[in-house]
């Protein structure tokens, strides 16, 4: 999967929040390139970019590349970008409390989504992308 993104700040006074979460298992391989572009004129703005990027096998591979390029000055921007596997602490979190392990990593992968999915509005459409996340990651839904 590629995904490439621009978000352009025109006008002054205007944020942008960018959060981008890749979840890759088998061979899968993906590229993230957003960049964020701030004009002369856009003063007093705010804009964050996050790609944050979950490997599930040894063979799943992402290339990331969060761009910033800021031709104002009064600006508050930031950029990040991770990428590797389920933490170790987590998983063990879990286990320790009795979860058995495949179930452990569901959580984890589960979590890690879900923080998307909780910035997304209120509707009934999310309890359908909730649903659809739990099926695919081999739950009852």
């Amino acid at each position: 999967m590629d995904t490439h993104t621009l978000v352009d700040h025109l006008a002054p006074n205007t944020l942008s929040r960018e959060v981008y979460r890749c979840i890759l298992d088998g061979k899968s391989r993906g590229v993230f390139n957003g960049k964020v572009v701030v004009h002369k004129d856009a003063q007093k703005i705010e804009a964050h970019q996050a790609s944050n990027n979950l490997l599930l096998s040894e063979n799943a591979e992402i290339d990331t590349k969060p761009e910033l390029e800021i031709y104002a000055d009064d600006v508050k921007c930031s950029h990040a970008s991770t990428v590797g596997p389920i933490d170790d602490d987590q998983r063990f979190y879990l286990e320790s409390r009795g979860v058995p392990p495949e179930i452990a990593e569901r959580l984890v992968v589960f979590g890690f989504f879900d923080e998307v999915i909780d910035r997304l509005p209120q509707s009934e459409f999310l309890a359908g992308i909730r649903d659809k996340v739990i099926a695919k990651l081999g739950g009852t839904k």
